[in-house]
């Protein structure tokens, strides 16, 4: 009976201090080194040959909208060339893209669809420019997102950086916009404290850059290319950086369903990024790995975090007074994430319900991650998921405005 008491006890508090510290006290810790010991990055306007690297698949409706976005960038037109890769379109996407005929667009047709990292092993080797930004085709960029995300290559430290994505009214950047609101303002505190630091753990898959030369041919069947190849340029001895200033925006998921969707996708990706790629959790290997542990490894065990932390408060209860009041918490905490479920499916909000609904999400996300990891059935290709409105067709009307 001592026995399994010291067990509960041991269970309980060890799983609470774990889960504490990787949402509490990690994102605190780092907050407080980037205030004390900022490792300082030199950032200027320059403007070096940037590529822009895109793989789509049956994109006919979106790819002219896309186009016309990025050849309004405001960046230098002799300075700049975008490459699109067809991964098996069949449904007129090609066409759409030869209709554009403008000399800085590269269209390349790989007839088989063999998934985005495939792509980028084929279309990254033969950018031109010194910096490659990888985007994808849905998100809208802000006229000066390139300007903003090649001032930190100005450091010849760093080897990646970041942007930021912001979901808007009409996936624009022309409308005031969040990151899916508290959540992604709790995640992008903690990217900007490790990129002050160092360097924050992986990117923003709708907008990151890299230098071309430090691109390192990924597996085929790889679910993140935005946290594998940043990593494994810090492992180089480069620094991944966070630039909220460089924005994509885009239009937030229709439903819970498809948001959840997305995080089981990320997390399955987690799961497969740490089973090959194990020397991110050693110190002599990785000198971002106390980042790696406890910004993306803990997280994978918060299920079984939660369920041994309830178990255990219920195996306690009858003991002590305080346990009888942490596991009427506990069951406050599940009524609220259950209430926060009910007022998303009808369309409401209210925030104290949505932090525990949102945190019950992710868990649950991870564990369905986890099976669809082990039992092989997360697939590297990505279906399109319908977002909250529908996105209007923009086909290039006009050309780049000539080099300043």
């Amino acid at each position: 009976m001592i026995e399994s008491h010291s067990i509960a006890l041991l269970l309980f508090w060890s799983s609470l201090f774990l889960l504490a510290y990787a949402i509490v006290v990690y994102p605190l810790a780092a907050a407080t080194f980037a205030a004390l010991r900022p490792r300082p990055t030199r950032f200027e306007t320059i403007e070096p040959s940037v590529s822009i690297v895109i793989a789509v698949h049956n994109e006919v409706a979106r790819i002219g909208r896309k186009i016309a976005n990025l050849l309004e960038l405001d960046y230098p037109a002799d300075r700049l060339e975008i490459l699109v890769g067809s991964d098996g379109s069949t449904d007129g996407t090609l066409q759409r893209l030869r209709a554009a005929s403008e000399q800085h667009i590269r269209i390349f047709d790989l007839e088989e669809r063999r998934g985005k990292p495939a792509v980028l092993n084929t279309l990254v080797p033969k950018a031109r420019g010194e910096i490659v930004v990888l985007a994808d085709v849905r998100q809208h960029f802000d006229p000066q997102v390139l300007h903003r995300l090649v001032r930190a290559f100005a450091d010849p430290h760093v080897g990646a950086v970041s942007g930021e994505l912001l979901f808007t009214t009409d996936g624009s950047c022309s409308t005031m916009g969040d990151g899916a609101g508290a959540y992604w303002r709790y995640e992008k505190f903690i990217r900007a404290n490790e990129s002050r630091i160092d360097s924050t753990i992986g990117a923003t898959g709708a907008i990151y850059a890299i230098r071309r030369s430090l691109f390192e041919s990924i597996p085929a069947d790889t679910i993140l290319d935005d946290v594998l190849i940043p990593l494994r340029i810090a492992r180089l001895g480069y620094r991944v950086l966070f630039e909220p200033d460089a924005r994509a925006c885009d239009l937030p998921p229709a439903t819970i369903r498809q948001e959840f969707t997305r995080k089981v996708r990320t997390l399955a990706g987690n799961f497969q990024l740490f089973t090959r790629e194990k020397w991110l959790l050693s110190p002599a290997q990785n000198r971002l790995w106390w980042q790696a542990l406890s910004h993306k490894a803990l997280r994978l065990f918060f299920p079984l975090l939660q369920i041994c932390n309830l178990a255990a408060n219920v195996a306690l209860a009858r003991s002590s007074p305080v346990f009888e009041g942490l596991l009427l918490a506990q069951i406050v905490f599940y009524a609220g994430a259950l209430a926060g479920y009910i007022l998303q499916t009808m369309g409401k909000k209210f925030w104290p319900a949505t932090i525990p609904f949102t945190f019950c999400l992710l868990s649950l996300a991870t564990l369905v991650g986890f099976i669809r990891f082990i039992s092989g059935r997360q697939r590297v290709t990505w279906e399109k998921q319908p977002f909250a409105s529908k996105e209007t067709e923009l086909v290039p009307a006009r050309t780049r405005p000539s080099s300043r």
